[in-house]
């Protein structure tokens, strides 16, 4: 039986990875699309091959009212998710959010909770778990070869051209460099160290935003320590150019992965014994097809919303230790 999906938001990550990754998918397809401009929702609906009789709308109860629509993807900007997300699991539809999954604690609270009332599938998009070489990493750091986990760092930085970005201001974003890459960074931190090391215990940040002087950040440097003692850090920028790197400790080794942060599932990775090959694949295939598993077989997805919860709950905290004013934006 096929499970019909809309999308929400016609953005780069809908139009480039989202719906192609759902194209791709067994038993899945493409049904609706939502867009602010019907103009533009018919274009994308068109390109992406949108198979419902009425494939577009612009008003989102319209959409969630069509009884053969399964579940929704929310790929609009980040201050939106939680209305969109509760409005839809109130619908019965299940939900697969971008994230951040919401711009607050109590935002993200109230959508985990709206999925358990309602009996749907809430997962968030950490496309980045489904990389071949992470999860080959990861099943590695698992079996022992590097020993106890000691510490890992994250760096994922890029360069914009100004500080003219939607993330960038307060409107409907509450973070920028956090937002855009640095909720994957903490998402893989906890991934590979959850499970050994405990839970995060301490959060502390810097957080800069100096070079254009908007709302919100253009650098952050966070670091955590967990219960086992085990510390990690991750620094998130738009102000420069630098190699993606996924450097983990242990006790006995260490795995090292650079620029396998990003879409496109490559990258290399390196260990103490040499370099580490993988298939490169597509990582929204794998996130595609763990959303519709979950729905279909009522299931918790691999990141579900109090997992995207956390991450919220983590980033907020990051954010008010570094004592910035543009916290509240």
């Amino acid at each position: 039986m096929m499970f019909n999906i809309g999308i929400l938001g016609t953005g780069g990550i809908a139009t480039n990875s989202l719906a192609p990754a759902v194209a791709g998918a067994r038993n899945a397809r493409i049904w609706s699309v939502l867009s602010r401009d019907l103009s533009r929702g018919e274009q994308f609906a068109k390109r992406i091959n949108a198979q419902a009789p009425r494939p577009v709308f612009t008003d989102l109860d319209d959409m969630l009212a069509d009884n053969e629509l399964d579940g929704v993807i929310i790929a609009t900007p980040d201050k939106l998710h939680a209305r969109q997300a509760i409005m839809a699991l109130s619908a019965g539809k299940h939900v697969l959010v971008e994230k951040p999954m919401a711009t607050d604690i109590e935002s993200a609270s109230a959508m985990v909770t709206a999925a358990r009332e309602a009996e749907r599938c809430l997962a968030v998009a950490y496309h980045l778990r489904w990389h071949a070489g992470h999860r080959l990493m990861r099943d590695r750091i698992r079996q022992g070869e590097i020993g106890r986990l000691r510490h890992m760092r994250v760096l994922w930085s890029s360069r914009a051209p100004d500080g003219d970005n939607w993330r960038a201001a307060s409107d409907v974003g509450r973070w920028w460099s956090m937002a855009a890459v640095g909720t994957h960074c903490l998402d893989l931190i906890r991934w590979f160290m959850g499970e050994t090391c405990g839970e995060i215990k301490s959060v502390k940040s810097m957080i800069a935003s100096t070079v254009w002087k908007v709302p919100h950040d253009e650098t952050a440097l966070i670091s955590l320590a967990f219960e086992s003692g085990a510390t990690a850090e991750m620094c998130s920028s738009v102000l420069f150019t630098a190699p993606h790197r996924v450097e983990i400790y242990g006790d006995e080794g260490y795995v090292i992965g650079e620029n396998t942060l990003g879409r496109d599932g490559a990258g290399t990775i390196v260990t103490k014994e040499g370099a580490v090959a993988f298939p490169v694949t597509d990582p929204f295939t794998g996130e595609i097809t763990n959303f519709i598993e979950a729905a279909s077989r009522g299931i918790a997805p691999e990141v579900d919303g109090r997992e995207g919860a956390r991450n919220v709950e983590i980033l907020t905290t990051a954010a008010r230790e570094s004592g910035l004013a543009y916290y509240g934006g």
